[in-house]
């Protein structure tokens, strides 16, 4: 093998040691045509909460790669919303338009069990609550059911109602106030999240211009709030607006898109909006305040997170509105450590994980 070769070797070990996870578990089941990885982060905070993806990757480390970003994405968000759990991600892959059985979720349910425990996983891209009522005939680590099935239902309304509170934050650090009454917004994506949250700011106020790549999505919000202005897709990123609100795709914040920009301000429910770090540091260079995302989106693990008490409605959206006050220590931080506010939030969570490790490592008896 020549050096050029061996530089290309994914080295597994050599990942779980870069971004500290604890444990990966593949799964396989002849009999379901099951393929799934299960990554474990961390769990310092409590036992492993994570989705559980189903996607047809192109190759079995594209899915090891999903597994191992994902699974740490929800170590920082369950840290952040105070969930007292670690992160975890199971990834199956698959064709879920044509792949799915109520025996392969069955087969992924038993693999679950098998961890006894230490990872929970419910809904992600590619899955639904249904899936995960075939994956409970086999184990109870499984949260997001339909409410018909003990579960805590549908979470894009909590997650939306999570955002909104979120930006209301961020107009305060951006505006000086935190009412959203007059100010513009713009919204790409009205999918279930997206809906919802333009729901919240036209009841508030705000004034608001959408898109979305599905006319069918634009078509219902346009009807239900005729005032809204719209615009195509690629028009959304140079709009002149007070706030920028990506519900939809990730990476939408990249080399591209950023020149664009006409906002004072970032916030919405889409995941790993920016393509990468640098365009952070190229927000807090232009002076565009970024609601981080996992912290912004934090609603729906809010929701999932608080069935592993007992689901109580009022407790969960209590804890959603805290997101308010989670970005204002945010964006404290970034501005006492002249830092951007991606870099603050991971400073608070590790912080946060590092201080439990620590009280938890006191024995308090038996």
């Amino acid at each position: 093998m020549s050096n050029t070769d061996k530089k290309d070797v994914f080295s597994i070990f050599a990942e779980m040691e870069k971004y500290g996870h604890e444990q990966i578990i593949f799964n396989y089941d002849k009999a379901t045509g099951l393929k799934s990885i299960i990554a474990i982060h961390d769990t310092t905070l409590g036992p492993a909460l994570g989705g559980c993806r189903m996607w047809n990757y192109e190759s079995e480390q594209d899915a090891l790669r999903d597994a191992l970003r994902l699974s740490r994405g929800m170590t920082y968000k369950c840290a952040v919303s105070n969930a007292m759990h670690g992160g975890g991600k199971t990834v199956i892959i698959g064709d879920p338009k044509k792949d799915k059985s109520d025996e392969l979720f069955q087969s992924l349910g038993s693999y679950i069990e098998t961890l006894k425990g230490r990872y929970y996983t419910g809904t992600d891209v590619g899955t639904v609550g249904m899936d995960f009522v075939s994956a409970k005939k086999q184990t109870n680590y499984v949260v997001g059911l339909p409410e018909e099935y003990g579960g805590s239902g549908n979470s894009a309304i909590i997650t939306a109602y999570g955002v909104w509170r979120g930006m209301k934050a961020t107009a305060k650090e951006a505006f000086g106030t935190d009412s959203l009454n007059g100010l513009t917004v713009a919204v790409q994506g009205l999918g279930k999240v997206g809906h919802n949250l333009v729901k919240y700011l036209i009841d508030e106020g705000a004034n608001l211009i959408v898109t979305d790549i599905s006319e069918e999505n634009v078509h219902r919000v346009k009807e239900e709030f005729r005032q809204v202005k719209t615009v195509k897709p690629e028009e959304i990123f140079s709009v002149e607006c007070d706030i920028f609100s990506p519900n939809a795709l990730g990476a939408v914040i990249n080399d591209q898109t950023i020149p664009q920009l006409k906002c004072k301000a970032i916030c919405g429910a889409a995941n790993n909006v920016l393509a990468e770090n640098r365009h952070g540091d190229l927000l807090h260079e232009k002076g565009i305040l970024y609601a981080p995302d996992y912290v912004a989106n934090a609603g729906g693990l809010i929701q999932v997170a608080d069935e592993l008490q007992g689901y109580n409605k009022d407790r969960a959206f209590k804890n959603a509105s805290l997101i308010y006050d989670i970005l204002g220590q945010i964006f404290e931080i970034s501005k006492n450590e002249n830092i951007p506010t991606y870099k603050a939030a991971d400073v608070l969570v590790e912080t946060k994980i590092e201080k439990i490790g620590r009280v938890q490592s006191k024995f308090t008896g038996r």
